[in-house]
């Protein structure tokens, strides 16, 4: 007859075999997918709503930059006597109206509305840059949380194990087959298992609250990730194919570019400053009969040319065209940053991606099922006394450590695909 010992010990440990396969959590409909979180961000993000404004805002401004200024519209008591103010005792009084308009000097108007036109489209762009990164901070928030919940679930499954391990220490003891030692150790491991999911949980809150605030939601919001996704790690294009996607559609050398075509125009504009403006005025004047005879009187009618006077060119328009010239240089090479940058961090991103992509590879083939085979044994020669407690409890944590890794490496190459996306600038960065 079959020892009731081992006869519970087999139970215990055939229950923790399937632990790993207990009934799936149903998928409620609030689950918060990647996808869903993506799309959330992009329509509800304050920080995002708040650069669109500044686009539309900037997109308003050529308009008004081209635009001459508004006339003058003037109306003149010209003449009165200070000792009556009787406006029909001198000869001289008469009462005028007049318009005066300022013109710039010609291409001024256009250079002005050129540069607007510039820095409009460089702010589309910065807009369009800040969304993407927006949606990077989403995407790592998003699968730092999802290794998090596996980092939990595998600490609670090794809790459950160690309870298990536990009872069947316990078991040993009382019938003198097992040591006491065993039973506080298993006890010891539990209680650090019970402390790392404490900091686990921590962890997961702040990362919850993070999320919560991209999505413009309150930060207390419960968010709930899908237990499972697809653990497959695309085969990224070549760093050559990378880098010049990279040169064509990141928004941000696109907004570096804008920046040096207004940069450009201002100094052309600057240049021009050498030359006048000029205002354009022209006055009707009122008279009546003449005080002296009473005779009728004609009207009288002028026109006004002026014009400005560089004389302080030296101090001055000089001045601001070294002072376009230094900010032409400093957006120029702002751009050259930039696209240095960016090249370089596109190769670092794909030998981060690579290496993550490595490891969960080398996990899920190799590690994990080794540990596994050792797992299995260790707990077949402990029912037999052939096998230290000590050592299967160790094993069984290794186990449990390569899983975490295996979650780890997968969320750390999907991380390194989402900075990858933002810094090409788009979502396909894989064959």
């Amino acid at each position: 007859m079959e020892d009731p010992l081992h006869r519970a010990a087999h139970i215990i440990l055939a229950a923790v075999a399937i632990l790993g396969a207990t009934a799936q959590e149903s998928m409620a409909a609030d689950t918060l997918s990647l996808e869903k979180a993506v799309r959330i961000a992009r329509e509800t993000n304050p920080g995002l709503a708040a650069k669109r404004a500044m686009a539309e805002a900037a997109g308003q401004a050529p308009s008004q930059a081209g635009s001459l200024p508004d006339p003058m519209f003037t109306m003149n008591a010209m003449n009165l006597p200070v000792d009556s103010f009787s406006t029909s005792k001198e000869n001289m009084t008469q009462f005028q109206v007049g318009i005066s308009q300022r013109i710039p000097y010609p291409g001024k108007l256009g250079l002005h509305e050129e540069s607007a036109e510039h820095k409009a489209r460089g702010m589309r762009e910065e807009q369009m840059d800040y969304e993407e990164e927006m949606v990077r901070q989403v995407r790592l928030a998003w699968w730092n949380l999802f290794y998090l919940d596996r980092a939990i679930e595998i600490v609670r499954n090794s809790q459950n194990l160690l309870r298990q391990l536990v009872l069947i220490a316990e078991m040993k003891y009382k019938v003198g087959n097992g040591l006491q030692q065993d039973v506080l150790l298993a006890q010891l491991e539990l209680s650090k298992l019970l402390d790392k999911e404490i900091g686990l949980a921590s962890l997961r809150e702040q990362m919850a609250a993070s999320l919560n605030g991209m999505l413009n939601q309150s930060t207390g919001s419960v968010v709930k990730l899908p237990r499972r996704v697809n653990e497959a790690l695309p085969r990224l294009k070549s760093g050559v194919a990378l880098q010049a996607e990279a040169l064509r559609s990141r928004p941000l050398l696109a907004a570096r570019t804008a920046q040096k075509e207004a940069a450009k125009s201002e100094l052309e504009l600057a240049r021009k400053g050498y030359y006048p403006d000029f205002n354009l005025a022209a006055t009707y004047g009122f008279r009546g009969a003449n005080p002296a005879s009473g005779e009728p009187r004609s009207d009288l009618a002028s026109v006004m040319l002026s014009m400005s006077i560089p004389l302080y060119a030296g101090s001055r328009q000089s001045r601001l065209v070294a002072q376009r010239i230094h900010e032409q240089d400093a957006v120029e090479n702002a751009y050259v940053e930039t696209e240095n940058n960016i090249l370089a961090s596109i190769t670092g991103l794909m030998s981060e991606y690579r290496k993550a992509t490595a490891q969960a590879e080398l996990f899920k083939t190799g590690i994990i099922p080794q540990a596994k085979q050792t797992v299995e044994s260790m707990q077949a020669g402990y029912q037999v006394n052939k096998v230290d407690f000590l050592n299967l409890v160790r094993a069984q944590i290794t186990l449990y450590n390569y899983e975490m890794d295996y979650w780890k490496s997968v969320a750390s190459a999907n991380q390194a695909l989402a900075s990858l996306m933002r810094a090409v600038g788009q979502e396909r960065v894989y064959e």
